[in-house]
């Protein structure tokens, strides 16, 4: 049973490919060659002519191992069903003919001699293109890719449902185990993404009043390199590297949305308040200990409460105070 399961982790191997341009030149020629040696073996031997024949086919067939890669691309070769090697690097190469190129993130296709390949499209007829051994499309590019999933429903910490959507930058490390290890690393990726977001939402609170405690809204940086490293975890699998994993969109559910807006003002009016009052509180001291220092006026005790009442009205009020003159003596 462990023995199948290795089987099923496949490791990255290099084709060792020739010069194409080389090989292009040398075919050329051979070409030439085999037609003069039919030519030569009408008039001179049958035995020539069939010599000839089949290297000017063998020479044809070769025509089938061309290929070019752009940079950060690559090809995944099978022959004969097994796996046969990853090319890689920018270049004009010549490999076996008879590999063809597999990438099962492109749509299905069957792929028959000489690089004749069916394709599987919308319409009722089968389309059929000749294409230079079987790679057409199934380049694989290493370059950095851009998934930007749905946007997701989840529940936080505390129960509350939020919507949260992310954008994770990817590419591919290892092309054998992208191809063979899953069946589609694009689809692949996605669906792991989805897990991994869900997971990562669940430790953590969107939004709480209590100090050092890290929150969905006020720790994106550190939950968004904990979300890229639970992905990688997933797709290690699948030889992908998540570059990074940064959070889009978080807000509250529309269901709750208003109820929570509400408890955000209720909590930013109280915060102000106790603000307003500690504030108050110390000027009302200040303005007692400079009218002692002084000596302006001696207040009782009775007439400090007074003080402090009416300078404590008119700091932490709403609207402005309306002055009212004492003509007389408060006893």
């Amino acid at each position: 049973m462990e023995n199948e399961k290795r089987d099923l982790v496949y490791e990255e191997k290099k084709v060792k490919a020739v010069n194409g341009l080389f090989m292009l030149i040398m075919n050329i020629l051979l070409i030439f060659l085999s037609f003069g040696g039919i030519v030569f073996g009408i008039i001179n031997s049958v035995a020539i002519v069939v010599i000839s024949g089949i290297a000017l086919i063998v020479l044809l067939i070769m025509f089938g191992g061309y290929c070019v890669l752009k940079p950060n691309e690559a090809y995944v070769f099978t022959l004969f069903g097994k796996y046969y090697g990853t090319l890689t690097g920018p270049g004009f190469f010549f490999v076996n003919p008879f590999v063809s190129a597999f990438n099962p993130s492109t749509k299905s296709s069957t792929t028959g001699a000489f690089g004749l390949e069916i394709n599987s499209a919308s319409s009722s007829q089968p389309s059929a293109s000749l294409h230079v051994a079987g790679t057409g499309s199934k380049k694989i590019s290493l370059k950095a890719m851009t998934l930007n999933n749905d946007k997701q429903k989840i529940n936080d910490q505390l129960g509350n449902p939020i919507i949260i959507g992310i954008v994770v930058i990817w590419k591919v490390a290892n092309t054998a185990k992208a191809v063979f290890n899953v069946d589609n690393f694009t689809e692949y990726l996605s669906i792991q993404c989805d897990s991994a977001l869900r997971n990562i939402v669940r430790m953590y609170p969107y939004d709480v009043s209590g100090d050092n405690e890290k929150t969905l809204r006020a720790s994106s940086q550190e939950i968004s390199e904990n979300l890229r490293e639970e992905i990688q975890k997933k797709v290690d699998i699948a030889g992908l590297e998540i570059i990074e994993a940064t959070i889009t969109n978080l807000s509250y559910a529309p269901e709750i949305a208003s109820a929570m807006l509400q408890r955000q003002q209720a909590s930013a009016v109280v915060d102000a308040r106790q603000m307003i009052v500690e504030g108050a509180v110390g000027m009302v001291e200040m303005a007692l200990a400079k009218l002692s220092e002084h000596e302006i006026v001696q207040l009782d005790e009775e007439r400090k409460a007074a003080m402090v009442s009416n300078l404590l009205v008119v700091l932490c009020g709403n609207k402005e105070a309306q002055p009212v003159v004492n003509s007389g003596s408060i006893y």
